[in-house]
């Protein structure tokens, strides 16, 4: 150990003189090092000196002799009282030989008596044989007595919360498991139905890109039969009267170029017959050609 103090001594006399720590703070950390490991019969293992280290290890250094000295004055006034209380016994036992009441001259009653009443006294920390100082003492138990029943109280009622709030948290706990169960057995119907809705979507998709297809090209044809947005349904429906109407008037004239059909083969009186429808024939066009023209003015 003597090697090692003077090891200490080299290492820390050139840590100080190269670092410029505080040599009687080192030599402070070392002793206290070296007298706290011959305690135990071990030897300070080595380490790093760095100003951190050294302020650390000598406040607990100075924390620790503190608490020493403290404990040793403790330990002085302990053994001082423990010597006056045994002298204080020898003379209560010189006084009771002397009035016959040793230990050994009573019954076993009275000292099994004596040892429950000295144990009572030191359960409730009595130090006198005052009934006054019994009765403070029983005064604090009961005090003491009191408060512990209001924790168990008060503990007892927490528990009961918090076993309700567990039962509350168990039974939610089923229910939980018990839809996550459900929710489990409804995976593969709902992974079905979305494949379908899956499916029917890019049927959908198809069928909208084809009918957009036809939308377009529907247009066109439109646009290339010089389609206007004049031409609507209700002009359509009114020159489809006109030509119902043409119908009715040419149906007559019709019907007496088939009735010429039945005429004998005479060359001259078909001539007539022939010049005659071609007649009709010509002012039945230019009536048409008329009404089509009064209607298209009328639609412009």
């Amino acid at each position: 150990m003597s090697d090692l103090k003077s090891g200490f001594d080299t290492l820390g006399s050139n840590e100080v003189r190269g670092s410029g720590f505080d040599a009687a703070r080192v030599q402070e950390v070392k002793a206290w090092l070296v007298s706290q490991f011959d305690i135990v019969g071990k030897d300070v293992p080595e380490f790093e000196y760095t100003p951190r280290s050294i302020a650390h290890l000598h406040n607990l250094a100075t924390v620790s002799q503190a608490k020493t000295q403290a404990a040793a004055i403790v330990a002085n006034d302990l053994r001082q009282k423990a010597a006056e209380y045994r002298s204080q016994a020898a003379r209560i036992r010189e006084i009771l030989e002397n009035v016959g009441l040793a230990q050994e001259s009573l019954p076993s009653n009275v000292v099994g008596s004596a040892q429950v009443l000295a144990s009572v006294s030191n359960l409730l920390n009595i130090r006198d044989t005052e009934f006054s100082s019994f009765l403070v003492a029983m005064g604090d138990l009961s005090l003491r007595k009191s408060a512990v029943e209001e924790k168990r109280a008060k503990v007892q009622k927490e528990s009961k919360v918090l076993l309700d709030y567990t039962r509350k948290a168990i039974a939610r706990l089923t229910y939980l498991k018990k839809i996550l169960a459900q929710l489990e057995d409804e995976v593969p119907p709902c992974e079905k139905q979305m494949e379908n809705w899956n499916n029917n979507l890019t049927v959908m998709v198809s069928k909208e890109r084809e009918y957009n297809q036809r939308c377009s090209n529907y247009k066109a044809v439109l646009n290339r039969v010089g389609y206007s947005p004049e031409i609507s349904h209700g002009v359509l429906v009114e020159m489809a009267e006109h030509r119902k109407e043409l119908d009715k008037k040419t149906k007559p004239i019709l019907d007496t170029l088939r009735s010429y059909q039945d005429l004998p083969p005479d060359k001259a009186l078909a001539s007539l017959a022939i010049e005659d429808k071609r007649r009709q024939y010509a002012a039945a066009e230019k009536y048409l050609e008329d009404v089509l023209q009064s209607a298209l003015a009328t639609i412009d």
